[in-house]
């Protein structure tokens, strides 16, 4: 079941921010946003559950220390993902 993919503000400006300074990871990250809505669980996406401020978000990786945090929502009936933020592990958690 495809998930339609929603983009808070603060998802905006950190996705310019980080293609800005490292232009060369798009391809990585379209085609991890492209399996998010496809299949959140695919194993390639590593997503969990986070915990403390963040309890009711999910995260999974898009390369080796790029994070892309969400958390499920409704949106026009079905469920949506809708994107938090993006960055470095320390960045995001």
């Amino acid at each position: 079941m495809r998930r339609m993919l929603l983009h808070s503000p603060a998802f905006g400006r950190d996705l310019r921010r980080w293609l800005k300074a490292h232009p060369d990871t798009a391809a990585s990250i379209e085609a991890t946003l492209e399996q998010l809505s496809a299949d959140a669980a695919h194993p390639s996406l590593r997503t969990h559950t986070l915990r403390g401020r963040l309890a009711d978000c999910w995260a999974c990786s898009a390369g080796y220390d790029v994070r892309i945090v969400f958390e499920y929502t409704p949106h026009k009936g079905q469920e949506a993902i809708l994107l938090l933020a993006l960055g470095t592990h320390d960045e995001v958690y």
